[in-house]
């Protein structure tokens, strides 16, 4: 331990120097997120999706910024450690009264490590732990916006209450009726209030900021009354003639979840303490991890550094071993997971089999593709680590010889610190929430017995559920590549989400072609293909038999999903994304749209 010395001048400047850098992060992240509501009203969809995949790269932009700063002003990288030890305590004196503590920490730490170039800290010089609470910040300026809005309606005015609830949002885009829409949403509400006595309490609070997301923004607060409290969400939309409706009211903690999930692109929400909506939303979903929150926040960096406490708190109260991750293992990823802990780790092998021309880089732009696109709910987020330490006690010795024989450009093994405990070192790795892969979702309800009502309506959800993935993808603008059942899992919700991503390409990059017709006997019957292949063709009518050798599974795939074999039906969507369509993906079902709503879902 350092001595707790405040004396130098130049650990002052490169502590105000990060500070600055982080708040210049923060302010152009808040200024791109603020616009989204313009973007919204003026249904700018193609610049919503290049905003959402372009401030995906801020953070990093600015840390690099920041790091090149103080190697430059201050030759940062060969300060004695002393020094860094007062930058910190310098830092924790200007986070006092700032707004958002915990991402400033978390931007302290990025900037440290990349100048130190070190993966191992303990906690006198970065932030293992937050030195600032967040609890009950507020902005105390006259004119500031709070966090959320309280309304306190009778039954009488609820309906005036709910028309300045919207009202209080400006948006600055005509409804199409929005005392139909009201009328709609106070239906929906009446159902839970029709029976119950209103309490003192009773009240609607309202986050400030619209959450904005691809085509829709939603509206999202909670109904407190007495003990309970319901969660809620109103989603609106531009009708045809470019008017606004409310298209549904998403009830409790299952809607939101749905609409907060891990496989959705990230919102755009102006927060001025995004530790305080964080807060609000958890009331909500209490059962969504904070991390998840942040994520869907679209402040990524904190997300992945509260996942990595909580991993840590998590290795330090279990006592099971790391594994290789049961299922069919792949042929470009390395999968292993800890049974007590929801996720799944997963590396990139050294090299694959003669059929996947591929490189570590390419799969790694996969990847990032995925991150910066639209999820629609159908592809699992991924957070990505590098020169993670694991402690080798916990690793199984099978998993150990399968990383040292298909990945051992990315294993190392050592006592780093000096304390005779070994260390497993992952180069590089993408960790997921583990979902149920879908082949051993379907093999279950196939060992249970097709004789069994409730295998049949498994087997059968979960034919219907990929076949939706799929279409969900389409709209989205992206081909899946490998499409058997083996990339997909299902969540806890019962959704099929698609998490494989090394070969998937845009549906506007694939040639999707019929098979030709053979032209005499010999190709007829000949086992290879007899016809040129190019390096993105797609023969959608080749599906069927890597997919539908069962014979339940066909009757179901055939009776729901018939047109993913059908060539047209790829080509059509490919040729309306061409020509700039942008698809409505609901993340809530079709059937809880209002009876006005617009039935064209895009697929």
């Amino acid at each position: 331990m350092f001595p707790q010395r405040l004396d130098s001048p130049q650990a002052y400047g490169i502590a105000k120097a990060m500070m600055d850098g982080f708040n210049r992060h923060y302010r152009l992240f808040r200024t791109e997120s603020a616009r989204s509501k313009h973007r919204f009203e003026t249904a700018d969809w193609h610049g919503q999706q290049r905003a959402q995949r372009e401030r995906i790269e801020f953070y990093d932009l600015r840390v690099k910024e920041c790091t090149m700063r103080l190697e430059k002003e201050f030759k940062a990288d060969s300060l004695p450690m002393d020094v860094w030890h007062q930058v910190k305590l310098h830092y924790i004196g200007l986070l006092v009264n700032h707004h958002q503590p915990e991402l400033a920490e978390t931007f302290f730490n990025s900037v440290t490590c990349r100048i130190l170039h070190r993966t191992h800290f303990h906690n006198d010089f970065i932030f293992v732990r937050p030195a600032v609470s967040t609890e009950y910040i507020e902005n105390e300026e006259p004119e500031a916006r709070p966090t959320y809005r309280s309304y306190y309606p009778s039954r009488e005015n609820l309906f005036e209450t709910m028309l300045t609830v919207v009202d209080h949002f400006q948006l600055q885009r005509e409804f199409e009726d929005l005392h139909r829409d009201v009328r709609h949403v106070l239906a929906a509400i009446q159902g839970r209030l029709d029976k119950a006595r209103l309490r003192a309490n009773f009240q609607i609070q309202v986050l400030s900021s619209l959450f904005i997301r691809n085509k829709g923004a939603y509206v999202v607060g909670k109904i407190i009354n007495g003990f309970h409290e319901v969660p809620f969400a109103f989603p609106i939309l531009h009708n045809d003639a470019g008017q606004l409706y409310i298209d549904a009211a998403l009830f409790g903690e299952d809607d939101l979840q749905m609409l907060f999930s891990f496989a959705r692109a990230y919102f755009m929400v102006d927060m001025e303490i995004p530790s305080a909506y964080v807060q609000f939303l958890r009331s909500l979903m209490p059962r969504k991890p904070r991390t998840e929150l942040y994520n869907a926040l679209g402040l990524a960096k904190q997300g992945k550094t509260l996942f990595y406490r909580d991993f840590l708190y998590h290795l330090k109260h279990s006592s099971d071993k790391f594994r290789i991750a049961p299922g069919i293992k792949g042929m470009v990823m390395l999968v292993f997971d800890l049974p007590s802990f929801p996720f799944v780790f997963k590396l990139i092998k050294d090299y694959y089999p003669p059929q996947k021309e591929t490189t570590r880089e390419q799969i790694k732009g996969k990847y990032l593709l995925v991150k910066q696109h639209d999820r629609v709910g159908r592809m699992a987020d991924t957070l990505e680590y590098s020169e993670v330490a694991f402690p080798r006690v916990r690793f199984d010795d099978e998993l150990i010889a399968e990383i040292e024989k298909f990945a051992p450009s990315q294993l190392e093994i050592s006592d780093r610190d000096g304390d005779g405990q070994q260390e497993v070192i992952i180069k590089h790795l993408y960790i997921e929430r583990r979902m149920i892969p879908l082949n051993i979702y379907l093999q279950e309800a196939f060992d249970t017995g097709m004789q069994d009502p409730r295998a049949q309506q498994q087997m059968e959800r979960s034919v219907i559920e990929y076949g939706n993935a799929i279409k969900d993808l389409v709209a989205a603008n992206i081909f899946p590549g490998d499409m058997l059942w083996k990339n997909f899992g299902v969540t806890r919700n019962g959704k099929v989400v698609f998490y494989d991503y090394d070969e998937i390409e845009y549906i506007t990059d694939c040639n999707f072609r019929k098979v030709p017709q053979p032209r005499n006997e010999e190709e007829e019957m000949s086992g290879e293909i007899w016809y040129t292949v190019g390096p993105h063709d797609v023969f959608p009518e080749t599906f069927g038999p890597f997919l539908l050798g069962n014979d339940a599974v066909r009757e179901a795939f055939m009776r729901h999903h018939a047109d993913l074999l059908d060539v047209e039906f790829w080509q059509s969507h490919k040729e309306r994304i061409l020509a700039g369509h942008v698809y409505d993906v609901f993340p809530y079902d079709v059937s809880r749209r209002f009876s006005h709503a617009h039935e064209d879902r895009g697929i």
